[in-house]
């Protein structure tokens, strides 16, 4: 027998152990029953039927919540499908996920191994601030396959972390746009003073108007 605050009373005949129960206003909840004597306790019921329920979801808390996602690619998955399903990878292993990134190789592309390999090695440099390997690249059967697990020693928002995104355009694009835009310039001004200087300098012609005009005047 236990007292509620954690006292043993001693072996107690179940009549007088009701009795006790009774006059603290308590109830006899046996706890071991499969001991020799039984264990009995004295609690309030509707406490200690919380607390066990309490303890019971912190012991589940998270152990079903961690899943296996797989991301799925071919020898020649473009770099706009890696980049997405990279993307997607890393939110896994941010929730808690593991991740397995698997290379499918059809037909004659198993003798293209080493673009997956490749590919799957990409994959993990991209996944490196939030996680870490735990099965490197291994080829089973026609799969190439790697698992990452989350890292938790890596913060999330690492000041050298990575961020998943096409490559930029070549450095310059602008400059020859500048480029193109003053030569347009040059030209146009070069245009005008030509006209002007026709119209400054050419000679006028024998049929031209202005010239019968003076005649007349004449």
């Amino acid at each position: 027998m236990i007292d509620s605050d954690g006292k043993q009373l001693g072996v107690m005949a179940p009549r007088e152990a009701l009795k006790l129960a009774e006059n603290r206003e308590l109830d006899l909840v046996e706890i071991v029953p499969t001991s020799n004597p039984p264990v009995c306790k004295l609690v309030d019921y509707g406490k200690y039927m919380y607390e066990l329920t309490k303890k019971e979801k912190a012991k589940t808390k998270g152990q079903s919540s961690a899943q296996l996602k797989e991301i799925r690619f071919h020898p020649n998955t473009d770099e706009h499908d890696f980049l997405f399903k990279s993307r997607h990878a890393k939110e896994f292993l941010e929730q808690g996920h593991k991740v397995k990134g698997s290379v499918f190789f059809k037909g004659r592309e198993i003798t293209y191994t080493a673009l997956g390999e490749d590919l799957l090695k990409r994959f993990v440099e991209l996944l490196d601030d939030v996680g870490k390997v735990e099965q490197p690249p291994k080829l089973e059967g026609k799969n190439m396959a790697v698992i990452i697990a989350p890292d938790k020693s890596k913060k999330k928002t690492a000041p050298g972390a990575k961020k998943i995104e096409p490559a930029s355009k070549p450095p310059g694009g602008t400059a020859r746009a500048k480029s193109t835009t003053a030569t347009k310039a040059e030209l146009s001004d070069r245009d005008q003073q030509q006209v002007k200087v026709e119209k400054s300098e050419g000679p006028l012609s024998q049929g031209d108007p202005i010239g019968t005009e003076k005649q007349k005047d004449i």
